[in-house]
């Protein structure tokens, strides 16, 4: 049977190299998990790619809110996909809609050859269009390999009919990757009923302040968040099994 493979949403190089130690397949790259993932800085994209020995692939989405840019959100856009091909990633994770919520296939197919070797997964912009089934489509004519979808709800366990409805539709032109909310608890179910190939995981942990001082009126430093080995380890048992691994 094909590997299921396993993509952790990382925030952080500890979070990578937990990814790494768990036995993931694949890094989701990303800054400020308050606003959902933005594009994570040059730094922590270079430390992961010397570090960790997975695919790594950057999220582009240069800020929070919706995915219809600006033209000149759209240049830093293309920018940032010639910054991580030239670091080594692997691929990147990017979504464009147009005003009325259609993905943008013009512009997907911009970032498509702007990428060139690297993988393209659609992020999850595709759970903001009015009809998924043809976004599916818009981005098999765009080019791109991936979707990350929920399944358009808040969390992908809650979809997992019309996940499994887009696996079959996608066939073998595009992956259909179900994220938001997977956790080992859910990932059977999620495997029997969507028949999806790929998942994608934060696998939150939140680290507690291990500060011996911290100013009581200074309250909006937000919360450390790790990716958990235990949990990543899990889910990739769990996914051997149901491999027949």
């Amino acid at each position: 049977m094909v590997r299921i493979r396993i993509e952790v949403c990382a925030f952080s190089l500890d979070a990578c190299l937990a990814a790494g130690a768990g036995g993931a397949d694949r890094i989701e790259l990303c800054s400020d998990p308050v606003q959902g993932g933005t594009t994570p800085s040059h730094g922590l994209t270079r430390a992961a790619r010397e570090r960790v020995g997975l695919d790594i692939f950057p999220i582009i989405r240069p800020r929070a809110g919706n995915y219809c840019y600006s033209d000149d959100e759209f240049a830093v856009l293309l920018a940032e996909v010639a910054h991580f091909r030239e670091l080594g990633c692997n691929g990147v994770s990017v979504g464009v809609q147009r005003l009325d919520g259609t993905i943008d296939v013009e512009r997907m197919r911009r970032i498509r050859d702007a990428a060139g070797p690297l993988g393209c997964t659609c992020n999850r912009a595709f759970d903001l269009t009015p009809d998924p089934r043809e976004a599916l489509e818009d981005l098999i004519r765009a080019g791109f390999d991936r979707v990350l979808t929920s399944g358009q709800a808040s969390y992908a366990p809650e979809a997992a009919e019309l996940l499994g409805e887009l696996v079959r539709q996608a066939g073998d032109r595009i992956i259909v990757m179900p994220g938001s909310g997977v956790r080992p608890e859910n990932l059977p179910m999620l495997i029997a009923r969507t028949g999806a190939r790929e998942y994608h995981t934060a696998a939150r942990r939140y680290v507690p302040n291990a500060m011996t001082f911290q100013n009581p009126r200074l309250l909006d430093l937000g919360q450390e968040l790790h990716a958990d080995q235990g949990i990543i380890r899990e889910m990739r048992r769990i996914c051997d099994r149901a491999s027949g691994g």
